[in-house]
């Protein structure tokens, strides 16, 4: 293969060639001498004729700094492309980002080498295969089975459920999982601003201890065939346990006082009971009899139901985890469901406020329940 012949070289023949028809020889003969062929000539006249060494040296810069911004300009173009191509958001993930360079490669028909340039993927980590952690399957199904049975659950909850059960795993992890198989978190209720309160609010009553202050408040259901019923419902402050809940179709202030009589008699009477304004609470023969066994009452400003907000909080999740979930059908239906969950409660759901304990956890606990996607992992 004959060598090109560079811009300098191409001048200095034309020149060659011009002297010698300046001599009288035929272009035939001039081109001859030079060693090319007149086809070659020509464009190499058309191309650098009249011009100077320098003036071709600089246009042969020229072209290469042609080349070169049409080269980077393509690379652009192809860059934005695999851009736009990529997934929306920030890729910070290399799972993320190896599905998102086998669809670049995919849909472009880019080079794995380019696209992973682009996208800031090490070709090791696109090319090495995820073998996944040691019982991610097995907690996956952990997860799902407890969030299909808890659905009102967050994975914070979720995570404490696991660790009672035996999991050693972190929040983090049961976070990923939870977002990679789509379950819902709950919305936190945004919090509210507190009316900055008379001199006799008793919202500036906090507890110390068990039995320093209880509260008690009223939350109202029906069953299947529309007929209302009403529970009554009885916490520790302090300790967050549910005392007791009494479902009856009426409750009274007389109801009122035989309920808190069992409960003074098998835990002791408090120091102090808050509750609303209702005619149950502040019903004569109630206020005496709390008064004669040194139980100070706490009565909340009227339409302030915020200064009473471990019973409300406590009404809020009776209701988002049993009532809006569960149908009553008869009343002893209902009174059967609401006592387990309050023993749930008490004994065995995880409380934020508490560590993720339950409020009132047993003494002498039975043999751990093995869920069956234990059992069938421990086989």
């Amino acid at each position: 293969m004959a060598k090109r012949a560079k811009p300098e070289e191409i001048i200095a023949k034309l020149r060659e060639v011009e002297v010698r028809l300046s001599r009288g020889e035929t272009t035939g003969q001039a081109v001859r001498a030079i060693g090319v062929t007149e086809q070659t000539y020509y464009r190499w006249r058309r191309e650098y004729g009249g011009m100077g060494v320098d003036q071709a040296r600089r246009l042969k810069e020229l072209e290469k700094e042609n080349l070169r911004l049409r080269k980077a300009v393509s690379d652009l173009t192809l860059d934005k492309l695999i851009l736009a191509e990529a997934a929306k958001g920030k890729l910070l993930s290399p799972s993320r980002r190896r599905a998102c360079v086998d669809r670049v490669v995919d849909e472009l028909g880019v080079s794995e080498r380019r696209a992973c340039e682009t996208l800031g993927q090490h070709r090791s980590t696109q090319r090495k295969k995820p073998r996944g952690r040691l019982g991610e399957k097995a907690l996956t199904k952990a997860i799902l089975f407890l969030a299909e049975q808890f659905g009102r659950y967050g994975y914070r909850r979720i995570t404490a459920l696991l660790r009672r059960d035996g999991w050693h795993v972190n929040e983090k992890r049961v976070y990923r999982i939870w977002r990679r198989e789509g379950l819902k978190v709950p919305q936190k209720q945004p919090k509210r601003g507190r009316l900055w309160l008379n001199d006799g609010s008793c919202v500036r009553l906090r507890p110390q201890h068990r039995n320093h202050v209880w509260s008690y408040d009223f939350v109202m259901d029906r069953t299947q065939d529309g007929k209302p019923f009403r529970m009554l419902c009885v916490i520790d402050e302090f300790t967050r346990e549910c005392l007791a809940i009494r479902v009856e179709r009426r409750l009274n202030a007389r109801i009122v006082l035989e309920v808190l009589a069992d409960l003074f008699l098998s835990h002791g009477p408090p120091d102090h009971i808050r509750s609303d304004n209702g005619p149950e609470f502040i019903e004569t023969a109630l206020r005496e009899w709390l008064t004669r066994l040194g139980v100070k009452t706490l009565y909340i400003e009227p339409g302030s139901p915020w200064e009473n907000g471990y019973c409300e909080s406590f009404n809020s999740k009776l209701r988002d985890e049993l009532l809006a979930r569960e149908i009553f059908y008869t009343m002893k239906e209902a009174k059967t469901l609401i006592e387990w969950w309050r023993r749930y409660y008490n004994t065995q759901r995880p409380h934020s406020s508490l560590g993720y304990r339950p409020p009132a956890p047993k003494a002498i606990l039975p043999k751990p329940f093995m869920p069956p996607y234990v059992q069938g992992v421990a086989a």
